[in-house]
């Protein structure tokens, strides 16, 4: 029938990545556990690559965009990084996609995930050069040298509005001309009726991939503290002030959206 045509379009590009692996998410399921603010801890890491899969809408789109362009940009000889890096999907997508002779660091300030990440390397049998480092993106100093792409997929909003700036500038004085950064970012409407309309729709969302309503909510409080989004006018603002000289969205679903910009 013709109606369901859009339902099985919208499987198909929600479907999880084929890299993802570990546990059904299940981490906000039980409400006899006390609820704390939300951390990428081991019980994180081990379901990260279901969570991210269910809980972001087109997430698998999302990582082929990410993939497409920055294969339009990594330059061979140079360093392609991704902070907030997770369980290493991103890199391991682009491993296939990009020339042998650029370079991948991996960021994250989560052993569990690095540890995920590695393994994930070492079962592809990779032979890129390939550096995993556990930095603190969020007021901590971090190195980007010679990379012709930098990639945050669902990152900066973890970031402390404090040191956003720092951040973007220290990604910025590390690329090449001519170089990429390529975000994803969870983000809020300025206009209060849709803002609301959005994260209801996207609640909804959650539901369809399996989500209870306890589960929703208590990892919507978990978060509440710790992810702080931007307007996307914002992003872009903070994103041109650090010296970037073209910003714009790649993907956009209600309050979702990835974006790129040219150095």
């Amino acid at each position: 029938m013709p109606d369901q045509e859009p339902d099985l379009a919208a499987r198909e590009a929600d479907a999880p990545l084929p890299e993802n692996q570990g546990e059904v998410d299940q981490v906000f399921a039980d409400e006899s556990q006390p609820l704390q603010d939300f951390s990428f801890n081991a019980d994180v890491a081990n379901a990260f690559d279901d969570m991210v899969s269910r809980s972001v809408p087109f997430y698998t789109e999302i990582q082929r965009i990410v993939g497409e362009m920055a294969s339009d940009f990594a330059v061979p000889g140079s360093n392609v990084y991704d902070l907030g890096s997770a369980t290493g999907t991103t890199l391991a997508q682009l491993d296939t996609l990009i020339h042998p002779d650029v370079g991948f660091v991996g960021i994250d300030n989560s052993d569990n995930m690095l540890d995920k990440a590695r393994a994930k390397f070492t079962e592809r049998g990779s032979e890129r050069r390939v550096e995993w480092i556990n930095g603190d993106l969020d007021g901590g100093s971090i190195l980007i040298e010679n990379a012709s792409v930098v990639i945050m997929i669902f990152t900066l909003q973890f970031i402390r509005p404090l040191y956003r700036e720092h951040l973007l500038q220290t990604i910025y004085n590390g690329m090449r001309e001519d170089g990429v950064l390529l975000l994803a970012e969870k983000i809020i409407s300025p206009h209060t009726l849709l803002n609301r309309l959005f994260i209801n729709h996207y609640y909804n969302y959650k539901k369809r991939r399996g989500y209870s309503e306890v589960e929703i909510a208590r990892k919507r409080e978990a978060l509440e503290n710790v992810l702080v989004p931007y307007r996307y006018e914002e992003n872009e603002e903070l994103l041109k002030k650090v010296g970037f000289r073209h910003v714009e969205e790649t993907f956009r679903w209600y309050n979702f959206c990835s974006m790129v910009a040219v150095k």
